[in-house]
């Protein structure tokens, strides 16, 4: 697959739709924090490493949400640097998500998620 050309421009209605998709994952990924913070259940120090994942993914994913807003989100280059940084965010969201679970199933942390 060859690279995009400096001024490469996509459809802007093919960029809606990532936006549209970003939108969603990151409002689940907000949800999920949300969620987890307003447990009324006390922290425990393994809690910190999931939460600095979540964190970090998801401040990717805001950052990824601004660029896509931004008019020259057009420019082809632009666009597939976009993509690849929230599918990074997204993984990483993930893997705090995992840890998470993980930590929960083992009991090790005081913060469960699976209730």
């Amino acid at each position: 697959m060859s690279e995009p050309g400096p001024e490469e421009k996509i459809d802007a209605t093919f960029r809606n739709g990532s936006l549209t998709a970003a939108g969603i994952i990151l409002g689940f990924s907000l949800s999920f924090i949300s969620r987890w913070v307003s447990n009324p259940n006390d922290w425990s120090r393994i809690d910190i490493l999931p939460m600095i994942l979540l964190t970090i993914g998801i401040a990717i994913q805001v950052k990824v949400f601004a660029d896509l807003l931004a008019r020259d989100s057009l420019i082809a280059a632009k666009y597939d640097r976009s993509r690849r940084l929230f599918l990074i965010g997204l993984g990483i969201v993930a893997a705090g998500i995992g840890l998470a679970l993980l930590n929960d199933i083992l009991g090790l942390g005081k913060m469960p998620i699976l209730g």
